[in-house]
């Protein structure tokens, strides 16, 4: 007998087997669905009969699995973009109501409401379909729909807050303008305080003044006006010097070194030391140190002085230089220049040396920087006459660095200083001149004060007694010591100032 006929029968079954389950695959990869009425009944049926129908099928059921996955997944990330979409939404659209609010446009807020209520309305509407599962079959499209809609929302949200800044970039001019202006009017009114001042400093209330009535108040009055002037003055090269570029605080450690200053602003004390040093410099003199200046002999001094006074007082230094070139306080206008304003300083304030050299040539220059110095130098001068006009004549003095600080003598310009010594737990802490800022006058029995700069001295270290009683006599020693070192200052201070 001869076994052909099924051994021929069952490959054929086999192949077509495969052969089908090769295009079911196929279809759920490509995503291509199954075409009606093209089935064939009897290949399904004779592959039931086979083992092999089963894997295909189940083959399927596992794609179409996968397939469902991968499309809920996808259609959760189109929810999700959608919901951030919104959500940037509602953040243009908040945005845009509060710039709408302020200026206050009702057209702006009401259209900013309704797109915002519409966004809520929208987020409300997502909530629901994440609840009923109500997904979108297009979940690529949605996601790059969601997408875009965010986009726009961030650029609606930048614009609002770009319009937002320029608005304040508008105020904050504004606001710069009208302090400018403030600035202008407030520099006008300090203009016009300094031209009273000036002409307050003309001196105008001593005109009725007789020699035979002449007492300190009336130096004092001289005095506070020269002072006034001497500030102007250090004020004005002081800003001239930071204009030119130069180093103020290498300036100041070259006038005063090792000096401790409690503010930024009282380093100007040392350039107004400096200036008063030079101005004041040979005042007890009666000739002021000035070359080739004698006085007549058998004429008391303050019949020579006392009509200088009255012949400069009423008139402004640069008219009466213009008038008398030649005489005694136009060489100590010359002289006090060239020795306060350094080459080095004039070049680079000035460019040039032109003020030294019209100076040294007889004449004067015609700039405000020399006016201001004219009428500094003319206080000084008047301040002097009137000095050399008192029986006896007026001395001047100042204290050395390192005195300690009396009421009697000393006005302080750094009131801080005791402030900072009252919080001293260690009480051993007391005020000593740094330097002296203007200097002291003594008329008679009258005492002006000379203003200086105060320190913090440093403590030092006592050494320890076997007993009370050496403890005690070592304090009246020390107390001692200190008074006579006081007095031996003030002595020498005064011989100084007063030529002796």
């Amino acid at each position: 007998m001869e076994s052909v006929q099924p051994l021929a029968v069952t490959p054929s079954k086999k192949k077509l087997a495969r052969t089908i389950a090769k295009v079911l695959h196929l279809r759920t990869l490509t995503g291509i669905a199954p075409v009606d009425g093209l089935k064939n009944v009897k290949a399904d049926r004779d592959l039931k009969g086979e083992g092999s129908i089963d894997k295909v099928l189940s083959w399927s059921q596992s794609f179409d699995e996968e397939d469902g996955e991968l499309q809920e997944r996808a259609s959760m990330e189109a929810l999700l973009a959608k919901l951030f979409a919104s959500i940037s939404s509602v953040k243009a659209e908040y945005a845009q109501l509060q710039y709408a609010q302020s200026p206050y446009d009702p057209e702006g807020v009401q259209a900013a409401d309704q797109l915002l209520v519409r966004e809520l309305k929208n987020l409300s509407e997502l909530k629901q379909c994440y609840l009923k599962r109500q997904f979108d079959p297009s979940p690529e499209i949605a996601i790059l729909e969601a997408e875009l809609k965010e986009l726009h929302s961030v650029i609606k949200t930048y614009g609002i807050m770009g319009k937002k800044l320029e608005s304040q970039v508008l105020l904050k001019e504004s606001e710069i303008l009208f302090l400018r202006e403030k600035l202008q009017e407030a520099i006008k009114q300090n203009r016009s305080m300094e031209k009273r001042l000036n002409q307050s400093g003309s001196l105008s209330m001593l005109d009725n003044l007789h020699i035979s009535g002449l007492n300190s108040s009336h130096f004092i009055t001289v005095l506070r006006q020269t002072i006034r002037s001497i500030r102007n003055f250090v004020r004005l090269i002081v800003d001239e010097m930071r204009s030119a570029g130069w180093d103020i605080d290498a300036v100041v450690e070259a006038i005063e070194k090792n000096v401790v200053y409690l503010k930024e602003d009282h380093k100007c004390y040392a350039v107004e030391s400096f200036v008063c040093r030079e101005m004041f410099d040979s005042f007890q003199f009666p000739n002021f140190s000035l070359p080739n200046e004698s006085l007549p002999d058998r004429i008391s001094l303050r019949q020579v002085f006392f009509p200088r006074f009255n012949e400069l007082k009423s008139i402004k230094a640069k008219e009466y230089l213009a008038e008398k070139p030649r005489s005694p306080f136009a060489k100590f206008c010359r002289m006090k220049y060239l020795r306060l304003i350094h080459p080095k300083m004039e070049s680079s304030i000035f460019g040039d040396l032109t003020h030294r050299n019209l100076l040294t040539a007889g004449e004067f220059p015609n700039t405000s920087f020399f006016s201001s110095f004219a009428e500094m130098a003319k206080k000084v001068w008047l301040l002097h006459c009137l000095a050399c006009s008192f029986e006896p004549q007026a001395s001047i003095f100042q204290l050395r660095k390192g005195c300690r600080y009396s009421d009697v003598y000393i006005e302080s310009v750094n009131d801080e200083i005791f402030g900072s010594l009252e919080s001293d737990q260690t009480g051993e802490s007391y005020p000593q001149v740094a330097f002296t800022v203007v200097p002291g006058f003594k008329i008679g029995k009258t005492i002006i004060q000379c203003q200086v700069y105060l320190s913090q001295s440093q403590p030092k270290v006592k050494k320890k007694h076997s007993s009370m009683k050496q403890r005690d006599m070592h304090k009246q020693k020390k107390k001692g010591q200190v008074w006579s070192k006081w007095r031996g200052h003030m002595v020498k201070a005064r011989r100084k100032y007063s030529g002796q």
